[in-house]
């Protein structure tokens, strides 16, 4: 069985879906592994490296998607704009596995069941035990959560830690993050560590000690949210009485802080309004929000996608896809992930549809041209 390593077509990104490392356990499993020349180079692995591990380097990417199983980063609706050129180099029964943001972007699916290809959305798995080491989700969190910390220190115009100096004292800057999840406790850990006072909020009252374990004071809104947390862990949307509620408490400590992250995000959904143009004109000039949902629209109401803007004196960020940012550790965190999970899925050379495996059975979108994960069925009338 071949697999191959296409290089990455989405605009910005500069991962790479297997490094060299990953390479010699998936050949001592009887895999071949295919890199398309270049694919590696953005994140700082050159095709030597991969020759070196016992890859073979293929010219261009019709040679690459002439193998077996295709590994990406991004593909299908994850790659809305690049993605459709590779439709007509696949072929039926041919094995795809990447992000696809299936929830947010179901159509791409249904164009892949047409061409027969078997295609398996990372995203989609399950959060249980057996899928920690799989979890991309979680995995390029751990970046973005990072990566926001020091955007946001970049911007602005104070120092994080508190300074006793000949010249007088420096207040420690004060950072608010909104959503403890993932992204937020890496982003807790890291304003740590450069010397910031913490707080956090999120609406799933369980991670209160995860909060306070990293350092930071755990805010309190006095919500009932019991309903916040969804299947496998995940923040479930609420409605809209709640965060109008949520917003109206959040306003004195946006207002007090200097630097606030927010991470909320519901999978396939857009992207709860938790900050509101009258948070940010209480906010004093100078001071910065770094919106890491910007993505699906953001939890700022005056986050532009993409973009950096000032209002009122308080610098906006929208950075989309973070990770790509720091692509040689976020692709050997992902390059972990998906050969872990290829190498659950392949058995004995060939691929195992086993549906009444739960890992199997929610990662798989489309086979047999049609789509057959229900979730992606009901989301396009199927």
């Amino acid at each position: 069985m071949i697999i191959a390593v296409p290089q990455e077509t989405c605009p910005g990104e500069k991962r790479v879906a297997l490094i060299p490392a990953s390479v010699p356990g998936l050949v001592k499993a009887g895999l071949e592994v295919l890199v398309q020349s270049g694919a590696g180079q953005a994140a700082g692995f050159a095709d030597a490296l991969y020759v070196e591990k016992g890859a073979r380097i293929a010219p261009g990417r019709d040679e690459a998607f002439a193998a077996d199983v295709i590994l990406q980063v991004r593909a299908a609706g994850a790659n809305p704009k690049a993605g459709p050129a590779d439709l007509p180099l696949s072929r039926k029964d041919q094995v795809l596995i990447a992000m696809c943001d299936p929830l947010g972007s179901p159509q791409p699916a249904a164009d892949w069941a047409a061409r027969g290809v078997a295609l398996f959305a990372l995203e989609m798995l399950p959060r249980i035990t057996r899928a920690q080491s799989m979890d991309v989700l979680s995995s390029q969190a751990t970046v973005a959560g990072y990566r926001a910390v020091l955007l946001g220190a970049i911007a602005l115009p104070k120092m994080f830690p508190m300074l006793i100096t000949a010249a007088g004292t420096i207040n420690a800057a004060k950072v608010f993050i909104v959503g403890a999840g993932v992204a937020g406790l890496q982003a807790i850990a890291t304003a740590r560590r450069l010397g910031a006072v913490i707080s956090a909020y999120d609406v799933r009252p369980a991670v209160k000690e995860q909060v306070q374990s990293l350092g930071a004071k755990f805010v309190e809104m006095g919500l009932e949210s019991g309903q916040a947390e969804g299947k496998g862990g995940y923040a479930q949307q609420m409605d809209e009485e709640f965060y109008r509620k949520q917003r109206e408490m959040m306003l004195r400590v946006v207002a007090e802080s200097d630097l606030v992250i927010t991470t909320a995000a519901v999978p396939g959904k857009k992207a709860p309004r938790l900050i509101t143009a009258e948070m940010v004109a209480r906010m004093a000039p100078g001071s910065v929000i770094v919106d890491l949902a910007a993505e699906r629209g953001g939890n700022c109401e005056l986050t532009r996608p993409g973009e950096t803007l000032v209002s009122g004196g308080v610098t906006i960020l929208g950075p989309l896809d973070l990770p790509a940012d720091v692509p040689h550790h976020a692709s050997q965190l992902y390059s972990k992930n998906i050969a872990t999970f290829l190498q659950y899925l392949v058995k004995d050379g060939q691929v195992r549809y086993d549906m009444d495996d739960e890992i199997i059975r929610e990662t798989l979108i489309t086979r047999g041209g049609a789509v057959v994960q229900p979730r992606i069925q009901q989301l396009l009338g199927t």
